[in-house]
Parts: C-alpha cells; sequence; structure tokens
C-alpha cells in the first residue's frame, strides 16, 4: 500500500460538477448582454482564480466598457450563487467513498481551491460533508493562485505533513502544474480537459473517477 500522511483535494471539478454550471451561468448571462462568450473561453481558464478570470474578460471584452464587463461578471458570479443555493450541484463519483477509506485510514484531508471561502463552505455544507475535512485553504488565503504553488504549501502546512507524503487530487492542468512545482505528489482526475504527454509527466498516475482512488493506493 501506497502510505499517505495526508490528502489535498482540489474542489471545482473534482468533488463537485461546478465547472459546468460556471460556464452555463457565463453563457446564459453572455447571452443576455450581447458578449461574445463561448465554451471555448470558458475552458480557456480552467483552474484559474476568479481574479485572474476577471482580469483577463477586462481585457477581451474592453470594446464594451468597464461597467458593463463588471455587471457581467457579478451577474454571473449571482446566477452561480443561486445554482449553487438550490443544492443541485451533483457530486462527482466516489467522494463518499474515497473520504469513508481516508478515514478507516486515518489519514486526514482537507481543501485547496482557487474558489473563495463562502461558495466552498456552501458546497461542502449542502453536500453534508464539511465535517470531514480539517481545513480549506481557498482565494483568500494566497496571494498568487494555481498554477503557482503557494495553495499547495500551505495546506501541507497547516496539515503539518511532508510533502513528499502528502498527496493531491486534481482535475485541471494548472491545479497539476502548482502540485508539481510544490514537489508534492498528484494524481490527477481529469474532468473537461484530457491531460497531453507532458502534464501527464507531472502526475503520479491518472485516473478516470475518485472511486479509482482506494484501489490505486492499495496496490
Amino acid at each position: 500500500m501506497k502510505k499517505f500522511d495526508g490528502v489535498i483535494f482540489d474542489m471545482d471539478g473534482l468533488l463537485f460538477d461546478t465547472e459546468l454550471i460556471y460556464y452555463e451561468s457565463s453563457q446564459k448571462i453572455a447571452d443576455l448582454m450581447g458578449f461574445p462568450y463561448s465554451k471555448e473561453l470558458y475552458l480557456k481558464f480552467l483552474g484559474v482564480s476568479d481574479e485572474e478570470v476577471q482580469e483577463n474578460y477586462h481585457i477581451i471584452f474592453k470594446e464594451y466598457g468597464k461597467e458593463k464587463i463588471e455587471e457581467f461578471i457579478q451577474r454571473s458570479y449571482a446566477d452561480t450563487i443561486e445554482a449553487f443555493e438550490s443544492g443541485k450541484v451533483p457530486m462527482k463519483q466516489g467522494v463518499r467513498e474515497l473520504l469513508d477509506y481516508l478515514e478507516e485510514q486515518q489519514i486526514p484531508k482537507m481543501v485547496a481551491s482557487s474558489n473563495v471561502r463562502p461558495a466552498i463552505e456552501l458546497l461542502l455544507k449542502n453536500a453534508d460533508i464539511f465535517d470531514r475535512f480539517e481545513g480549506i485553504v481557498s482565494a483568500e488565503d494566497v496571494s498568487r493562485a494555481k498554477p503557482d504553488p503557494e495553495i499547495f504549501r500551505k495546506a501541507v502546512g497547516f496539515l503539518k505533513t511532508e510533502p513528499e507524503k502528502t498527496l493531491i487530487l486534481e482535475d485541471s492542468s494548472h491545479g497539476v502544474t502548482a502540485a508539481h512545482a510544490a514537489g508534492i505528489p498528484v494524481i490527477m482526475v481529469p474532468d473537461l480537459l484530457q491531460p497531453d504527454e507532458e502534464l501527464r509527466s507531472k502526475t503520479l498516475h491518472v485516473l478516470e473517477s475518485l472511486i479509482d482512488v482506494p484501489a490505486y493506493l492499495n496496490n
């Protein structure tokens, strides 16, 4: 069995099927406001912090003016939160089984997400898994978002584990790159985008689902 002293989970696209909700909210508001938005544009910023995405929107849509862009951002966010609050955000396959497994093994776990703390807490509490994590590192806790390794270094500091004895679970290229830069083993469970060979080389393994993680760790 591969022994780890702690496990760090990303959230969006890994614990919850949120990426499609973010995209649909943004596309809906963009269509209403006449912005030339697309899924291709959304995927370009997968795993990037909200702050960085918004900075890019101000560049991409600059002809629409600062106020209109801010309105687009705020309305998209409000629509997303409405979806979160409805409790209709599906949890990814294998989440509960993996949490059960890690608890049986007495391995502490936490969430390290580029999302903001209120959204993280809302989703975890709605799914009744908030108390199953020892802690959260969110966008508010770091000065630089993924692919910078800061968020994972903070998470390891919180767990008080050695980087090489900690496991990160990620779905995005930015997350895998951040884990690799932090010198922490990472398993990728792809969500919307599959890894290329270069990204694969930065992972311990690529698995189809979180449900496959216990069997992998037991081998």
